[in-house]
């Protein structure tokens, strides 16, 4: 969780407020059946669930939460640079096409690049596209970018979300319900404990695409890039290194390609997509990469995890950046998460939480406000103090939506110029077993004080050019990034561990 202070707690305690009514909003959408409107890449008419207006609208809501859950990047130059290339692929797209009706050419475009190491990239309905810096670090020229911008162009043109939610509406509305049932509950964000995003985001995040729709995608992003100029052969360099992280993760699928066709079919079809596009399109030979323009936008980039913004040491959790640390409970699983640390048990029996309070100023406002939510039966509260900080205890019973009685520990702690809330929860007839570890994690909360956390730096990328002819096994650090390994910083610069890179090949290697 990155650093805060009261402007982004006041957004976080305004974006729980609309969560409802963006829900509602979702319902009266959805009940009001389907619409029969045109798809600016065919031009056809065919039913969707949304109209174009209503995309718009959901897509803007979602981007809110979007925006909240994962954070922007904060490199004006870099997110300058995607946005540039972003806006000069959808001139080429169907969405600003003579033919294309107005009111899809007059739709805006946002480009945006999120603060996360995971590889990904998705669209939003109404004209939202995502690339996280984790993408970013894993492409290796402007041509694969293009590509990838193309694609994620693609699905909003075509309206596939739209189009999926006219087949899939009625189980996203049990999902919606559920993760808002959850979160109120437990008096987190709607949504936040069963989906990890604001109800509106969750929707599209569940609407997987066919894989039609990738495949149609694909062509998309290919024909865009071959319009520009561009190479649209090199996105299928992208997709072989999708396939190494593959293997990686023991046959996981990266999260861009869960629904996707399988990396290597793309990778071969993607060069033949260009071949095609080439042909049909009168024989461009313009085969542009921009290695060097590419290499120079992104250097500086962080590299895999940014310290900074909270990491886990021997079951010790650092915030270098808000300046606190807490034990994390022995055998517990921790996600960090940009508002929140989430910490599951290893037999997923138990859940603790730490994230910053709502609509409080103080720990016993942010205490009382739990405690008096309906359906919990309060056991226990009470002012006290943790390390010096002023603190309020909650521990109360209540009981989940599909019947099961659970027991929370709670603790809200007042430390700088926040509010922090430390909820743990479980079944009731197990609490005694989870309770030490609960409160041992809360009750650790303390001030960082070891300097040389608190001035930790994340790497970041340096491009360096090789000075010899060798396996790009010898150019990597002795010491690497924390979870990244030789294997994966190959997988990085698209090469083999044991591939020969040739003297002056461009490389990514971690610096600071």
């Amino acid at each position: 969780m990155p650093a805060s202070h009261t402007a982004s707690v006041i957004l976080q305690q305004r974006h729980a407020q609309a969560v409802v009514a963006v829900l509602a909003l979702i319902l009266a959408l959805v009940a009001s059946g389907c619409v029969v409107q045109q798809n600016p890449v065919t031009g056809r008419q065919r039913a969707y669930a949304w109209s174009w207006d209503q995309e718009i609208r959901l897509g803007q809501e979602a981007d809110q939460q979007i925006q909240a859950q994962y954070g922007v990047y904060d490199d004006e130059a870099l997110v300058a640079y995607v946005d540039s290339l972003g806006q000069a692929t959808l001139a080429e797209s169907h969405m600003r096409r003579p033919d294309t009706p107005e009111r899809f050419r007059e739709t805006e475009f946002t480009f945006r690049v999120l603060d996360s190491p995971i590889v990904n990239a998705f669209a939003l309905p109404g004209g939202y596209i995502y690339v996280t810096r984790g993408l970013l670090t894993h492409l290796s020229n402007e041509a694969q970018l293009v590509v990838v911008l193309g694609h994620e162009i693609g699905h909003v043109a075509a309206r596939h979300a739209s189009a999926r939610a006219v087949t899939q509406q009625f189980t996203q509305i049990g999902l919606l319900v559920g993760g808002v049932a959850a979160g109120e509950f437990l008096g987190q964000t709607a949504g936040d404990m069963v989906l990890g995003l604001g109800s509106t985001a969750a929707q599209f995040f569940f609407l997987s695409y066919s894989r039609d729709n990738e495949r149609e995608s694909d062509n998309l992003g290919v024909e865009y890039a071959v319009r520009l100029g561009y190479d649209g052969a090199e996105g299928g360099a992208f997709f072989r290194s999708l396939a190494r992280i593959t293997e990686q993760a023991g046959g996981g699928i990266p999260a861009w390609q869960s629904t996707h066709p399988d990396p290597g079919e793309r990778e071969q079809r993607i060069p033949e997509l260009d071949r095609e596009w080439r042909e049909r399109l009168g024989g461009i030979e313009d085969r542009r990469n921009e290695q060097d323009r590419y290499l120079r936008a992104v250097a500086g980039t962080v590299m895999g995890q940014n310290p900074r913004q909270g990491f886990v040491r021997d079951d010790v959790f650092y915030h270098p950046d808000l300046a606190f640390r807490f034990n994390v409970p022995t055998n517990f699983r921790t996600q960090n998460e940009a508002r929140q640390v989430v910490m599951q048990s290893r037999d997923q029996d138990a859940v603790m939480i730490f994230t910053f309070a709502q609509n409080a100023s103080t720990a016993q406002e942010a205490g009382r406000n739990f405690a008096q939510q309906d359906g919990l039966t309060v056991i226990e509260e009470g002012g006290m103090q943790i390390n010096n900080q002023r603190a309020y205890n909650v521990i109360a019973d209540g009981r989940t939506q599909d019947g099961q009685d659970v027991r929370i520990q709670s603790n809200f702690i007042e430390y700088g110029d926040n509010v922090y809330a430390f909820i743990g929860y479980t079944l009731r007839q197990q609490f005694s077993d989870y309770a030490p570890r609960f409160r041992g994690a809360m009750r650790s909360f303390d001030e960082l004080r070891d300097t040389a956390i608190l001035n930790i730096q994340p790497d970041r990328i340096q491009v360096v050019t090789a000075d010899r002819a060798a396996p790009f096994r010898s150019f990597v650090p002795e010491e690497l990034p924390r979870g990244l390994s030789p294997e994966d910083l190959a997988i990085i610069n698209q090469v083999q561990l044991d591939e020969q890179v040739e003297a002056g090949q461009r490389l990514k290697l971690p610096g600071q």
